[in-house]
């Protein structure tokens, strides 16, 4: 029996998790944009507006399931399940603490890419299963995108393994702790293992991964739709992209796969760059702030943490940067974004090379 629970507790606690960021996320985009706009945002549904999203959740539970009558009726149905399914298996392979990661594999990272893509599946079979034309012309956008932009994301995923030297994502974030077993020397030459902190984690080990995690996050911005990369849905163009036919639960699970994607991506970059779950506070002589805050408990909420700032980052981008033209989304992608990618794995290739040895 324990066994048993043992698979079926974290897929349920994850999915419960993904659920209940989702409603704060949400609330919190609401305020943000009310913020930034110089407006309050909702403000009537509980104290001050904190029950909104909970009434709209409730509103889309209760809503009748509607087909077009031109549409594809399998696929226009599988095509929500399988958007939601295909981000939600990517958080199996994610360390949120020491000893707590759902699947602890030597490929985690190849698979985490590899399950991440077929979300462009189901954003193709939501467009193609509408059997409209608004909806058509947002998954190819859609598609256009995500399949360009994972180029400078798998480069600048290369540029972590290449000095990590494994697929592991548990093993990548041991090494950027205390709890490590090599040795961790902040930008190559000063030993931090009994330190720790922030001075531990691989943008501080090799300082040209800050350079390349920039890489990463506005590729991940173009993953996730978000703006300034949110042509696919472009209101003003598309109605809605490849979502318009959608509401009622349908729709809720397309809106539960957005957030999931953006705090995956967000965690994933945080495993990578920014120390994983371990803890930014240093040791300090007599203060060991860093041996007092590591555990499983405290991996749980740095993980968390950070990764809910680079979400924060990803909404105050949104309602600061005006939309991109298809034209220039692609422009950015092949002849920035690449390229500076390989010049990030090169400087890795030689970094291992002529530092790490």
């Amino acid at each position: 029996m324990q066994e048993i629970l043992a698979h079926i507790i974290p897929p349920i606690a994850i999915f419960l998790f993904i659920a209940g960021f989702t409603l704060f996320a949400v609330y919190a985009e609401r305020k943000i944009a009310g913020f930034v706009q110089d407006r309050l945002g909702p403000m009537e549904t509980g104290k001050h507006g904190s029950l909104q999203t909970i009434a709209d959740i409730l509103k889309l539970l209760q809503k009748e399931f509607i087909t077009p009558t031109v549409a594809d009726r399998i696929l226009f149905a599988l095509a929500p399940i399988v958007i939601f399914i295909a981000v939600y298996i990517g958080f199996s392979v994610i360390p949120w603490a020491p000893g707590f990661a759902p699947a602890n594999t030597n490929t985690g990272l190849f698979f985490i890419m590899a399950v991440i893509s077929i979300d462009a599946l189901g954003i193709l079979m939501a467009g193609w299963g509408s059997n409209n034309k608004y909806s058509l012309l947002g998954s190819i956008r859609a598609i256009a995108q995500m399949l360009s932009y994972e180029i400078p994301i798998g480069l600048s995923l290369i540029a972590v393994v290449m000095l990590s030297q494994t697929l592991n994502l548990n093993d990548i974030a041991f090494n950027q702790g205390i709890l490590a077993t090599q040795d961790i020397k902040f930008l190559g030459i000063w030993n931090v293992n009994e330190i720790g902190g922030v001075l531990a984690w691989h943008v501080f080990q090799a300082p040209h991964l800050l350079f390349v995690y920039v890489i990463f996050f506005i590729a991940t911005l173009a993953e996730c739709n978000r703006a300034p990369f949110d042509i696919p849905e472009a209101e003003s163009e598309l109605i809605g992209g490849f979502h318009t036919e959608y509401g009622g639960i349908r729709f809720a699970f397309v809106f539960l796969a957005e957030y999931a994607m953006m705090f995956l991506v967000s965690m994933l970059g945080v495993v990578l760059f920014l120390g994983a779950w371990n803890t930014p506070l240093p040791n300090i002589g007599a203060l060991q702030l860093a041996t007092w805050t590591t555990g499983l408990y405290w991996g749980i909420f740095w993980t968390i943490f950070k990764s809910t700032l680079i979400v924060g980052v990803q909404m105050w981008i949104r309602w600061t940067l005006p939309r991109f033209r298809a034209d220039q989304l692609m422009n950015l992608c092949w002849k920035i974004l690449i390229p500076a990618a390989f010049v990030g794995m090169a400087i890795s290739g030689l970094w291992r090379i002529l530092v790490m040895v």
